[in-house]
């Protein structure tokens, strides 16, 4: 049924089952820039961010090697995005900050040479289009890497940095919270993206006592199927689905409403990594905190100037804002008191 349900979808808006692949140099997704786990209206406001030509900014002069960020060079609403976390980075640095905005296909050949001139030892790429500057760099250069949901587990090992993916700890954690009854998390997921994550997952469900079942999906269609046998086999009463940041298997225009239907007519909850699936209608949500990743990515990059030793490899994001939905929950029986929702920063329906 789910299958043909997205068999009537597809043909009206233009949708055909796809391999989903992962391209640094590929113009950013919504789900790898975080634009659709938008904070707030109220923390949106539109930064000046400093360009290659501003004076680097010493908060430290007990530390003076200079950072170098890159990020991508589009409009709003993603540059806000970006200008969240260089926010915090610069709240947070201690050391001199040159900021380069990098365009699509933007030729940089003269960039290694600035960075030269300007002592820069440390690089926070900001993006895919800045992980793909950097992927370029002297590799005398350290690189940090934030601002990006997903990345092929061969790179991940290579890489340092943040993603901008909530920790399954926390949300397995905040789905316990809510729903105690709860022993299986279903999630549908795309190996190629987010086989790391799951990995992640799998201990922390482990460690918390809840079973996780993944199911691949390599393409739209496959995923399709996948929830079919999900919602299938699931039970509302001690049984939750899981919607990582996935472009294949979350696709936002045909899978997300029919797995959010299911969701309300099978009193099955739905929690995810985004803001917007919120209002749509999952129960709850983790999503980042950019101010606070942009300064726990600054951090890094001190230890970095430091000599202090550090982890390689992509952590996930710790950083996090929640957001519920109180009418899905009073759907599902859940009385959320007053107490509990002053545990949540965005609340849906807004009042």
């Amino acid at each position: 049924m789910f299958v043909y349900m997205l068999a009537q979808a597809a043909p009206k808006i233009g949708i055909v089952a796809r391999e989903s692949s992962v391209n640094p140099g590929s113009r950013p997704s919504q789900q790898e820039i975080g634009l659709e786990q938008t904070p707030p209206p109220s923390e949106l406001n539109v930064l000046n961010i400093s360009d290659s030509t501003d004076p680097p900014r010493l908060a430290n002069p007990q530390i003076n090697e200079p950072i170098a960020i890159f990020y991508p060079d589009i409009g709003e609403p993603y540059r806000t995005i970006f200008a969240k976390i260089i926010q915090g980075i610069e709240q947070q640095l201690k050391a001199p900050l040159h900021s380069y905005a990098i365009a699509t296909n933007q030729n940089v050949g003269d960039l290694p040479a600035q960075l030269k001139r300007n002592g820069t030892k440390v690089v926070i790429a900001l993006g895919r289009q800045g992980l793909k500057t950097a992927s370029g760099l002297d590799r005398d250069l350290a690189v940090i890497v934030g601002g990006i949901s997903s990345i092929p587990e061969a790179e991940s090992h290579h890489l340092t940095g943040i993603s901008l993916t909530p920790d399954p700890a926390l949300l397995f954690s905040r789905l316990k919270n809510l729903l105690p009854g709860i022993k299986k998390i279903s999630v549908v997921y795309d190996p190629q993206n987010n086989e790391w994550l799951i990995k992640l997952a799998r201990d922390a469900a482990k460690s918390q006592g809840l079973e996780l079942v993944s199911y691949e999906a390599r393409d739209l269609a496959t995923a399709a199927r996948q929830y079919e046998a999900v919602f299938a086999l699931t039970d509302g009463r001690k049984d939750a689905v899981w919607l990582p940041q996935d472009a294949t298997t979350v696709d936002e225009a045909t899978i997300l409403p029919l797995v959010l239907k299911e969701s309300w007519n099978k009193g099955i909850p739905i929690f995810s990594s985004s803001l917007l699936h919120v209002k749509k209608g999952a129960l709850f949500a983790l999503y980042p905190n950019t101010v606070e990743l942009g300064r726990n990515l600054a951090s890094l990059a001190q230890a970095m100037l430091s000599g202090s030793p550090h982890k390689r490899g992509i952590s996930p994001l710790r950083d996090v804002h929640t957001a519920i939905n109180l009418r899905t929950a009073s759907h599902m029986g859940l009385n959320i008191d007053y107490q509990q929702q002053r545990s949540f920063d965005f609340i849906f329906p807004e009042p």
